[in-house]
């Protein structure tokens, strides 16, 4: 029997199916800085959609952090317990001052809004199967697998969500992960090695880090980029294979790991992709799974330059204006707009207050 766990809570339905909290971003005496990770993105891609006025604080789910018990589902006791250690979390972030910090202020300033972000990820996954779509403005954990992290991945929320949803959502059986982050990613690959139920594409550099040969024998759909690939042929590709694998399998639940970290320039990606090309491929992927009434979950995954978070905003505003992300359509009584009035006025106040 699945434990019990606050994650699976229900949410009001005049809540969009964006998931976040405030406890995503790390901020700690400019350790941050240390990291080529933009480490507050995710509150910036926040602030930039409450002032084109999409959202507003209390319209937005309230991530909560993942308990033990919740990252037991996947997670090795002996993984879990590796993380008291500070060296093995600062080796993980690759931020190595970490090694230094007492383990308690790294549960507080470092795993605490990584274990938030899972607990968004596991959220978003039960809201997409309701919804028809959710967005967890973080996450996308995709080196993580169930006994080893890496690449700045502590905990393996891509496995998490779809093993939660396998658990307890009845009529989920099947899963595609869309992975187009620049890197492999090896984590769910491992987790999902010999699971028949889980389909992985993954276009990434071939290049660089985690080069994982092993784990790649999990891709079903692989797609190698070399240096520097460009809008053109990245879009196409990006196209003709996630069109291929949902002909190939239908599956009841997409997880769409959307790395900004193929823009032009970025530091660790070595792709060539513009801010336009970002947006135009989320557009494409949202329109197969929409066209296919696919529910679909979108995780933001890497992105290490200042300027993403305003490509990730830009990209959910270009959703939003092409009615492929709607609240309307995503919310209960979608085809009467006297109960969906209803529903608006009386939740309102709800999203925020449901998870007090």
């Amino acid at each position: 029997r699945p434990h019990r766990t606050e994650l699976y809570a229900d949410l009001p339905s005049a809540c969009w199916p964006i998931v976040y909290s405030p406890d995503y971003n790390i901020t700690f005496v400019g350790l941050e800085k240390l990291h080529p990770f933009d480490a507050g993105k995710w509150g910036k891609v926040i602030n930039f959609l409450k002032e084109e006025k999409l959202i507003a604080d209390d319209l937005i789910v309230q991530a909560r952090e993942a308990t033990d018990e919740d990252l037991l589902v996947v997670h090795t006791r002996r993984y879990l317990n590796k993380l008291k250690w500070s060296f093995v979390v600062a080796t993980i972030t690759e931020i190595p001052p970490v090694a230094f910090l007492p383990n308690f202020l790294v549960q507080r300033k470092v795993l605490k809004p990584l274990r938030t972000q899972t607990g968004g990820t596991i959220m978003a996954g039960k809201l997409a199967v309701e919804r028809g779509w959710a967005i967890n403005v973080g996450g996308g954990f995709h080196h993580c697998s169930s006994d080893k992290g890496g690449g700045f991945c502590a905990y393996a929320d891509i496995t998490l969500a779809i093993k939660f949803l396998f658990e307890r959502v009845p009529g989920v059986s099947k899963a595609t992960i869309i992975d187009l982050d620049a890197h492999q990613g090896n984590g769910h690959e491992r987790d999902f090695m010999d699971d028949h139920r889980v389909y992985i594409m993954d276009a990434y550099n071939r290049y660089i880090y985690p080069g994982d040969g092993f784990a790649k024998r999990a891709i079903k759909r692989k797609v190698e980029l070399e240096w520097g690939t460009e809008d053109t042929e990245y879009l196409q590709k990006v196209h003709t294979h996630v069109e291929g694998a949902l002909n190939e399998l239908k599956p009841d639940i997409i997880v769409y790991n959307a790395g900004t970290d193929i823009l032009d320039g970025d530091p660790l990606g070595g792709l060539a992709i513009s801010p336009q090309g970002i947006v135009k491929r989320d557009e494409v992927v949202f329109k197969a799974a929409r066209s296919r009434r696919i529910p679909i979950l979108m995780v933001t995954s890497g992105g290490y330059q200042k300027r993403t978070a305003r490509i990730i905003a830009d990209s959910i505003l270009n959703l939003h204006s092409l009615g492929l992300i709607d609240k309307e359509l995503a919310t209960s009584g979608a085809g009467n707009p006297k109960v969906e009035q209803m529903i608006r006025d009386s939740a309102k106040d709800l999203c925020n207050l449901s998870l007090q």
